[in-house]
C-alpha cells in the first residue's frame, strides 16, 4: 500500500504539467527530453524549472511523510524509494518521466536532513567549478550512500539499502548524460535549447 501509494505520487511529473499549463508544451519532446527539473530550466527558463524543482523536493518529501505516518521508519524507505520510481517511470505518462534527483533530494531531507545538505553541498560545488548540473547530480547521487553511511549512526543497513538504490537509479537515468559528458557534448548550466 506505502509503495504504490508513493508510485503514484512520483507520477506528477511538475515539469510536463507546468509546460503544459503555461507553454502549451510537453517537455519531454525538447532539450534532453526528460520530464526533470533541469530540462524545464532548460527549455521553459529559470521560473518554471525552479517550481518544477521545488515540486519535485515537496513529492518526495510528501510521500516519505506519509509511509511514515502508515508504516513508521520502514515505511518511509519504502516510500522514499517508489516515489523516485513513480518520477522516473510514471505509468500516466508512459513511463516517460525525470531523472529523480529533485525527489531524491527530497526524499533525503525527509530521511536525514544532514547527509541530504552534505552531498547537496557536494553536487553544487562540481556544478560551480563543472557547469555541468549532470555532471553534479551524478556526483551527489553517488556519495549518498557513503555520507549517509557515515553520518547516520549506528549503521542501518535497510537505510543503507534504500540510499544505494536511489544512487543506483539516478547513475541509470543519467546514462545519455555520461555519454555526453564522455563526447564533450553535454549542456552546461545556463544553456538554453
Amino acid at each position: 500500500m506505502v509503495a504504490l501509494i508513493a508510485y503514484i505520487i512520483g507520477n506528477f511529473c511538475s515539469a510536463f504539467v507546468l509546460g503544459k499549463i503555461f507553454k502549451k508544451e510537453d517537455v519531454r519532446e525538447k532539450g534532453s527530453k526528460n520530464a526533470g527539473a533541469t530540462n524545464a530550466l532548460r527549455v521553459f527558463g529559470r521560473q518554471i524549472g525552479l517550481v518544477a524543482f521545488i515540486l519535485d523536493v515537496l513529492k518526495g518529501m510528501l510521500a516519505v511523510y506519509i509511509g511514515n505516518r502508515l508504516l513508521g521508519y520502514n515505511g518511509m524507505l519504502i516510500a522514499g524509494v517508489f516515489v523516485v520510481i513513480g518520477h522516473n517511470y510514471p505509468v500516466f505518462l508512459g513511463f516517460r518521466g525525470g531523472k529523480g534527483i529533485a525527489a531524491s533530494i527530497g526524499v533525503m531531507l525527509s530521511w536525514h536532513w544532514p547527509t541530504a545538505l552534505v552531498c547537496i553541498a557536494i553536487g553544487v560545488l562540481v556544478i560551480v567549478k563543472f557547469r555541468y548540473v549532470s555532471l553534479g547530480s551524478i556526483t551527489a547521487a553517488a556519495t549518498v550512500p557513503i555520507v549517509g553511511s557515515l553520518m547516520n549512526r549506528p549503521f542501518n543497513k535497510e537505510y543503507f539499502i534504500a540510499t544505494l538504490i536511489l544512487a543506483i537509479m539516478a547513475i541509470i537515468r543519467h546514462r545519455s548524460n555520461i555519454k555526453r559528458l564522455i563526447n564533450k557534448e553535454e549542456f552546461k548550466i545556463g544553456e538554453r535549447v
